[in-house]
């Protein structure tokens, strides 16, 4: 199923200004979803095309829609009531841990340090 499903989810077949725009990503969240379940895959190669399923995500937008709502309208398309969750985490000291100034000045940090800040995206929504 899993192959049907990842084969099915060609942003190529996606019509019209807004698909096109958000097809690739979209696919590419979705093609993710299918590795990490195995009923979502099934859902997908056995539910409607890509193309539908991007006409859906697109109805209703006017001049944007966010990543995450455009992901959560593509997944309820092929699993309806199914949500998603999104976790993001802030590195406050970022590319700079890297360098030699960074390393120098900063103090050693334990493991509950290192990991910064985690927002649950769901709590904006």
């Amino acid at each position: 199923m899993l192959n049907e499903a990842l084969k099915k989810l060609d942003p190529k077949t996606a019509t019209g200004q807004k698909e096109k725009v958000m097809a690739p990503s979209v696919a590419e969240v979705l093609k993710d979803f299918c590795k990490q379940d195995a009923e979502f895959a099934q859902a997908v190669a056995q539910g409607g095309s890509f193309k539908d399923c991007m006409a859906a995500v697109a109805r209703g937008v006017g001049g944007s829609i966010s990543d995450i709502d455009a992901y959560k309208k593509a997944v309820q398309f092929y699993f309806p009531g199914a949500e998603i969750r999104v976790q993001m985490e802030i590195d406050l000291i970022g590319a700079a841990a890297g360098s030699e100034i960074a390393t120098s000045a900063a103090p050693p940090r334990n493991d509950s340090e290192s990991r910064g800040i985690v927002l649950n995206l769901e709590d904006f929504l």
